[in-house]
């Protein structure tokens, strides 16, 4: 197939049989013919407008492909956004982007499919190198930024990838559980099949159910992301799954045990591609923890920071890596994370700065910091220092009251899939000694479960001293054996909890030989607002413990480790 290539300068120009389907959408299939009517029909109605920019967001395939080529040849400047959130398009407002296409929620946009070709319009050829496209996307300073693309890095990008996979994939149909408005689905759904000549669905297929049913009287591929194939399990449509000619993953890693688990069950080997929106595809892997670069790339370290050298770009120096990378003896790499803060949730690109950012331009935040965590799926966790207004809200209005504002703040500029799922609310941020924000114990604190743990309100921690403040949740998994008619929390949970946090912020690495001095003075109730203070005595390898509130002391003790 690589030698039957459509440059994507030439897609409008170079004539398909009339009945070959370009794509499959709302219920139908589109071919070559109502492809090019609808494009040239766009084409005649934009040269008469004067906007020279447009933020072109679509949420299917098919009409993007159709704006997108009809706004290329008309001359004009197309940026391509993540996601349409209010946010969003004020910020491409304000830097001279009219917006096309589903950005009113409240009103749908008419693509004019079924329009017929122009009369008397006659397309040119686009320019490679002159016709540019530009992603908005998360920059590492915090700010959305625009990265300029030439159409010919994207086409020297579809030839790389049609000679490596192009006789795999035949004729197959791309099927895809991703967005077409990032680089890996703008590239894999729209641009390779167009310019291969192959059928691209223009839904997005969440449901792998849907998506094998859709496939199963067609060759098709699977355009994925790990946030999506990491929700397989033992009832998902494995057969259908196997059928399929390839399995592509991008937008992160996708962890081993998950890829073995679809070998296992599907046969497949999942092809996952490295890269970037700067970057383009990198290099790529499958069942294994090395990676392969593509055909012409290479790697230079220089100070610790790795740059790549690649054919898609043309800068010498090469583009700076923000990824940690070893180098193995067969010329192939290992990433072991990021140096910047930039993360990949269900694929989306999110800038925990930009978020942090976004929370501390409210009222309620004072400090904020965010972190993914890692769990059967990647989520972000938020720990929120609050001002005298965020204090008061949380104290009139409640813990979920205040989260549920705060994320309806945050959703107009990210979407849903990306805001901090986790939180937690403290009167002052942790601190090394050395001024750094106490990441391994905030995230902790944010892993722990909230059916078995306190809730923690802050943490004062000097030399071997910690002070907690701690509400007790109403819902905790030990009340309805503890006693149904009259909950309290059970003095060997107390214990439990003592050792849990002495373990996180003391260097304590055995369980406790014994316990001295256990005193259990008051029942703690659910909802109960508690103190714990923690001593660390290393000289004598004991752990002093003392829950208390305003009724005073409820527990006290000492636990011997060693």
């Amino acid at each position: 197939m690589f030698d039957e290539l459509i440059p994507l300068s030439h897609c409008l120009t170079t004539r398909r049989l009339a009945a070959s389907p370009i794509a499959y959408h709302a219920g139908r299939y589109y071919d070559a013919d109502q492809f090019y009517g609808a494009v040239k029909s766009w084409v005649a109605r934009l040269q008469s407008q004067p906007v020279q920019r447009y933020a072109l967001f679509t949420e299917d395939a098919y009409p993007f492909a159709v704006m997108l080529f009809a706004l290329l040849h008309a001359g004009k400047e197309v940026w391509i956004p993540g996601n349409n959130r209010p946010g969003t398009a004020l910020q491409l407002q304000q830097l001279g982007c009219q917006l096309t296409g589903d950005w009113d929620a409240g009103r749908s946009f008419d693509y004019c499919l079924e329009s017929t070709e122009s009369s008397g319009l006659s397309l040119l050829p686009l320019d490679l190198t002159e016709t540019r496209l530009v992603l908005f996307t998360s920059g590492s300073t915090g700010l959305p930024k625009p990265v300029v693309k030439q159409l010919m890095q994207f086409q020297l990008e579809l030839e790389t990838l049609e000679k490596r996979w192009g006789k795999q994939l035949a004729h197959a149909s791309a099927l895809a559980t991703v967005s077409h408005q990032h680089i890996y689905g703008l590239l894999f759904r729209v641009l390779w099949p167009l310019s291969a000549g192959r059928c691209f669905h223009s839904d997005c297929y969440i449901n792998p159910e849907i998506l094998v049913k859709k496939a199963q009287d067609t060759a098709a591929y699977w355009v994925a992301s790990p946030a999506h194939l990491k929700r397989l399990d033992c009832g998902s449509p494995w057969d259908g799954i196997a059928r399929l000619c390839a399995v592509f993953s991008s937008g992160g890693i996708l962890q081993h045990e998950f890829s073995q688990q679809i070998l296992a069950s599907s046969g497949q080997q999942v092809i996952e591609i490295y890269g970037s929106t700067e970057s383009g595809g990198i290099a790529w892997r499958q069942q294994d923890s090395a990676w392969t670069l593509f055909e012409g790339m290479s790697l230079t370290q220089i100070d610790d920071v790795w740059y790549l050298h690649s054919p898609y770009f043309f800068d010498q120096a090469g583009l700076r890596l923000d990824d940690k990378i070893s180098i193995q003896t067969d010329g192939r790499f290992i990433l072991h994370g990021r140096r910047d803060r930039i993360v990949k949730i269900e694929e989306k690109r999110l800038s925990l700065t930009e978020l942090e950012q976004r929370l501390m331009a409210m009222s309620w935040v004072a400090e904020a910091f965010t972190l993914m965590l890692t769990k059967h799926r990647d989520i972000v966790g938020a720990v929120i220092v609050l001002t005298e207004d965020g204090i008061q809200f949380l104290k009139t209005k409640g813990r979920k009251s205040l989260i549920k504002q705060l994320r309806n703040a945050l959703y107009q500029y990210f979407d849903a899939v990306v805001l901090p799922r986790k939180w937690l609310f403290l009167e002052r941020m942790l601190l090394t000694a050395e001024g750094k924000i106490e990441q391994p114990v905030l995230k902790h604190l944010l892993d722990m479960d909230a059916r078995k743990f306190p809730c923690v309100l802050g943490i004062e921690k000097s030399g071997d001293s910690v002070e907690l403040k701690l509400k007790v949740p109403e819902d905790l998994i030990y009340f309805p054996d503890h006693f149904s008619s009259y909950p309290i929390l059970p003095g060997v949970v107390q214990i439990a909890w003592a050792e849990h946090f002495g373990k996180l912020f003391f260097p304590l690495d055995k369980p406790f030989l014994h316990m001295e001095v256990i005193k259990f003075v008051k029942v703690i109730q659910p909802g109960a607002a508690l103190k714990l203070v923690l001593n660390w005595k290393a000289s004598s390898g004991k752990l002093y413990f003392n829950f208390s509130s305003k009724m005073g002391i409820h527990s006290s003790g000492r636990m011997v480790v060693y």
